[in-house]
């Protein structure tokens, strides 16, 4: 029996796979009944990918954090001022190296985001695309978010379109899906008023997707924004998939308030957003966005322990290994910098789940029926230990090669 009456209604659209309008998804997310909100998206998530739950091998590089916005995207703590302290640029031999972590391993995609850098030309990032693809052709590169598409438009004075055709001849196999943040004016008004705004950000996807290039999907939550601002934003992205098609998958994003301008504002430096709006941003996510395909928790930003309980909670997609993220650890995220196959398989089974191993366009790779982990997991301790990015790197290869040895 449901605690909240309000819910009837909605759960029998939801048994009769009726679509939901912006009126039920105010209620789910005013609705504090949580196991009744999972309930309907576990169910909703069981139709499209059954007990199925992704991952990637994947491995996290960002080139730069120098950003031309460092003082208008008052939520952000990874960008910096070209002469700022901690600021970085890296050269292509640099990103090289750290990518040869995933030589001997796994990896099957490099997810690759920055800095809008005020003089890195489009070359750079294709010259890095097609070196990347030259020393690991079996990997495949999910890079740069809308917005740093439409600043190397703007940079180099052409169309999105020609930026997005020439990263798609690079290499580039698919967008990741920052830098929606959440699409109200009022809330970009507030917290990142010089960025792309909501339809800008839409028409870049857009454009990937009539090239072929699908892509991912966000939205930023727990800062400024009401609740009717989440629903419309979720959905103006299922307006464009009944478009277009193009969304591979829907990833909640928790606003982490600390090392950053807006935090202080508000009042929230050292808190987070609560376990209970994590899961219900997964499961409102799920009902809400009936026409996309699979739903990611992203373990860096609300703990591998929320995660796992997402998995019942509508979420069919757990991240992946990671092996090195520096921008949700920069706003003060205290989660490991990477899990290894061990571990992210056992969340996965904890979870009464069934692992399969994906490429970047949701190709299995692998599935895991009589994997025995060889390590038993550990409870992460937070941030990656110290040392150099090229020490760190080749430390999570040796964990990752020994990890997944059994598995093959």
């Amino acid at each position: 029996m449901r605690a909240d009456p309000a819910l009837t209604r909605i759960a029998a659209k939801v048994e009769r796979a009726e679509r939901l309008t912006r009126d039920d998804g105010l209620a789910l997310f005013a609705s504090s009944d949580l196991l009744a909100l999972g309930n309907l998206a576990n169910l909703a998530n069981r139709r499209r990918n059954g007990d199925r739950v992704y991952f990637a091998a994947n491995q996290h590089i960002n080139p730069t954090n120098v950003c031309i916005l460092r003082n208008t995207c008052v939520f952000c703590s990874f960008a910096r001022m070209p002469k700022e302290d901690g600021a970085y640029t890296r050269s292509l031999d640099d990103v090289f190296a750290e990518a040869d972590a995933a030589s001997g391993n796994p990896t099957r995609e490099f997810h690759i985001v920055g800095g809008l850098h005020p003089k890195l030309k489009l070359s750079y990032y294709l010259d890095m695309f097609r070196g990347l693809k030259a020393r690991h052709p079996e990997v495949m590169i999910k890079a740069l978010t809308a917005v740093e598409i439409a600043h190397l438009a703007r940079i180099e004075r052409v169309g999105v379109r020609e930026v997005l055709k020439a990263m798609k001849d690079a290499g580039v196999d698919s967008l990741p899906g920052g830098g929606a943040e959440v699409f109200s004016p009022a809330a970009r008004a507030t917290i990142a008023d010089r960025k792309l705004t909501g339809e800008e950000w839409l028409a870049v996807h857009r454009e990937a997707h009539s090239l072929g290039i699908p892509s991912n999907c966000t939205m930023l939550y727990g800062h400024v924004e009401t609740l009717a601002d989440r629903v419309d934003h979720l959905l103006a992205l299922r307006a464009l998939q009944d478009e277009t098609g193009g969304f591979l998958t829907y990833i909640p994003l928790a606003y982490h308030p600390d090392h950053n301008e807006l935090g202080e504002t508000l009042g929230r430096t050292g808190t987070a957003t609560t376990g209970f709006d994590d899961l219900k941003n997964i499961a409102v996510g799920r009902l809400l966005l009936d026409n996309i395909p699979h739903v990611k928790t992203h373990w860096p930003m609300v703990t591998p322990f929320i995660s796992q309980v997402a998995l019942t909670f509508g979420c069919d997609d757990l991240e992946g290994t990671v092996v090195f993220e520096r921008v949700y650890h920069e706003a003060g995220a205290g989660t490991p910098m990477w899990l290894s196959y061990d571990e992210i398989i056992t969340l996965i089974r904890g979870a009464g789940k069934e692992p399969v191993e994906r490429d970047s366009l949701y190709g299995p790779v692998r599935t895991f029926e009589g994997y025995e982990p060889k390590h038993a997991p550990v409870r992460p301790q937070g941030p990656a230990p110290q040392g150099s990015l090229f020490q760190i790197a080749h430390r999570k290869r040796d964990m990752a090669t020994a990890a997944v040895d059994g598995a093959e």
